[in-house]
């Protein structure tokens, strides 16, 4: 034994003391922090430096030393925190991008306050020229009803007005378009749409879902110069609140190419995961296959499929009638179009991401998921596990539950969702029906991969909130009710990795990135406070200090 101790002491003497000669080099090194790094076993660090695009070290302050040297940016975090990257699992860039640029209805509190800043926003344009604006939401207006084209005609008799609900799926008009796009009371509801009336049969100026498309046609087409300007406003907007990826649900190959574009310009500041939209889109990403760079910073390999509407505007499709209306909702794709999309899906080894929202609309899609898995052999599939995802999951039936997991389908869920529904969700759902809503915490428990996302510009957009949702399930002022399911709350650690390495793996880059380790990418989210031990309500007092992607800083306000 002595001589072994003998032996190793020399050595440590000598690496001691060529520490300067053999200092590895660094580009950034973060210290004196709390770095939570979420590898298996969801150890914490002190330190972390980063050299090119990948992460050299992860450890603690003094090891962090033999990396110092060069011209490295030491900076000391002593009032910061670091994660993994945050992933943003389904958002809409271009919408983030306009909705900061357009007239933004969102968070107006009463449909009197939200005329008022529209009426006041027509007053500045031409006769004839179209008003657009997106965001209103009725849930929480004391007024307790949609608006309708009453409401705009007063105000609005020279321009045609198209106003998006925050949820996507809805939009009210004026007469003035619904005259230019030809609906009235003889007009037919397009499969998948509805257009609104009142109890004389009167149009409403309320268009569901695919009856939005009647009036949206209609709108003037945005620039290419626009739409750019628009994907790099959410870019600047997404680094800023800490988001280091995001998954875009649903968008054309001309927004794919605008991203090239923005990528060879240098301003590609964040990851993007691509999904095209169905339609021509989907058949030119069939077509070609996806499109895999070599840096992970630009993947399209997704397929955006819509299954039925919104909860909001009862769009969303269900067994049985809404509590508050003899309506069972829409199922807006069809069988005979979908199931060879599927089957060639799964042999292109493209993903497919299907919006899903009433228990009804789950159910099939997992229907026309498990056709598609059996008519097409292993052999035959470019990837064994495709990874196919559900949008948002919202309504699920416990017979319906256990199928994600036997599939191996993804669930991709929003927390904001549930603390913004719960104002409306049990008047639309029932009691009964609501205990399957927003159910994060059965799926997980059933062995289900659930992925984080927001579904902005339909939320705020903020990882933060989305974070304080998942583990509080109340909303930005503590609200919640009696029957809206505490038990469905996640913890801390659960919710990190839904934000994290889940959405990673959902994106098919575990490998490379979503945790803090010794050769993965260096993509970080640095939050001003400890949100895995703070308070529930200190969590919405953090803010983003600094974003990383891929080895960069991209967003600094220390």
């Amino acid at each position: 034994m002595k001589s072994r101790i003998l032996f190793l002491i020399p050595c440590f003497v000598l690496v001691t003391c060529s520490v300067d000669q053999d200092c590895q080099k660094a580009d950034i090194i973060l210290f004196n922090t709390k770095v939570y790094t979420v590898d298996d076993s969801n150890s914490i660090a002190e330190a972390i430096a980063i050299k090119g695009k990948e992460i050299v070290y992860v450890g603690d302050n003094k090891g962090v030393k033999n990396y110092k040297c060069s011209k490295s940016r030491i900076i000391d975090l002593k009032n910061g925190y670091i994660f993994p990257g945050f992933t943003d699992s389904h958002a809409h860039l271009k919408g983030i991008g306009y909705r900061e640029n357009t007239l933004n209805l969102q968070g107006i509190n009463s449909l009197k306050e939200t005329m008022s800043m529209v009426e006041e926003f027509t007053k500045s344009k031409k006769p004839g020229e179209w008003i657009v604006g997106r965001g209103w939401i009725e849930k929480v207006w004391p007024e307790k009803r949609f608006p309708n084209k009453y409401d705009l005609d007063r105000f609005s008799k020279n321009n045609p007005l198209l106003l998006e609900r925050a949820d996507g799926h809805a939009v009210l008009v004026n007469s003035y378009a619904l005259k230019l796009a030809g609906i009235d009371s003889n007009s037919i509801d397009p499969h998948g749409g509805a257009i609104l009336r009142d109890k004389h049969g009167e149009v409403t100026g309320i268009l569901i879902d695919r009856a939005t498309n009647l009036v949206e046609k209609l709108v003037p087409k945005k620039t290419p110069e626009e739409d750019k300007f628009a994907l790099e406003q959410g870019i600047k907007r997404s680094i800023k609140l800490g988001w280091t990826q995001i998954q875009n649900a649903g968008g054309s190959i001309q927004d794919l190419e605008l991203l090239k574009k923005i990528k060879s310009e240098g301003n590609l500041l964040l990851r993007i995961y691509f999904s095209v939209s169905d339609g021509i889109p989907a058949e030119e990403l069939l077509n070609k296959g996806p499109y895999l760079d070599k840096d992970n910073m630009l993947i399209a390999r997704g397929i955006k499929l819509y299954a039925d509407g919104a909860l909001g505007s009862r769009g969303a499709y269900l067994k049985d009638n809404y509590s508050d209306s003899k309506t069972k909702g829409l199922l807006i794709f069809k069988k005979e179009e979908t199931i060879p999309k599927l089957k060639d899906a799964l042999k292109k080894g493209i993903q497919i991401q299907t919006h899903a929202i009433g228990d009804l609309a789950n159910h099939i899609t997992l229907n026309w998921y498990e056709e598609a898995f059996d008519s097409v052999p292993l052999e035959e599939r470019s990837i064994l596990n495709p990874r196919w995802r559900i949008e948002h999951s919202q309504n699920i039936q416990p017979e319906d539950q256990t199928r994600f997991n036997k599939l191996g389908i993804i669930a991709s869920m929003q927390p904001s969702h549930a603390i913004g529904d719960l104002h409306f969700a049990v008047d639309r759902l029932g009691l009964k029906r609501i205990k399957n809503a927003y159910i994060w915490k059965s799926l997980l428990d059933q062995g289900v991969l659930v992925i984080g996302g927001s579904d902005a510009p339909v939320e705020i957009g903020d990882p933060l909130i989305e974070f304080y949702a998942a583990v509080t399930r109340k909303d930005v002022d503590g609200f919640y009710t009696e029957d809206w399911n505490l038990e469905q709350v996640i913890t801390r650690e659960e919710a990190l990795k839904m934000f994290t390495i889940w959405p990673s793996y959902g994106a098919f880059q575990e490998k490379v990135r979503g945790s803090l380790e010794v050769g993965k990418l260096a993509d970080l989210s640095v939050f001003s406070k400890d949100i895995m031990e703070i308070s529930e309500e200190d969590i919405l007092e953090a803010r983003n200090i600094m974003t990383l992607v891929d080895g960069k800083i991209v967003y600094e306000n220390l």
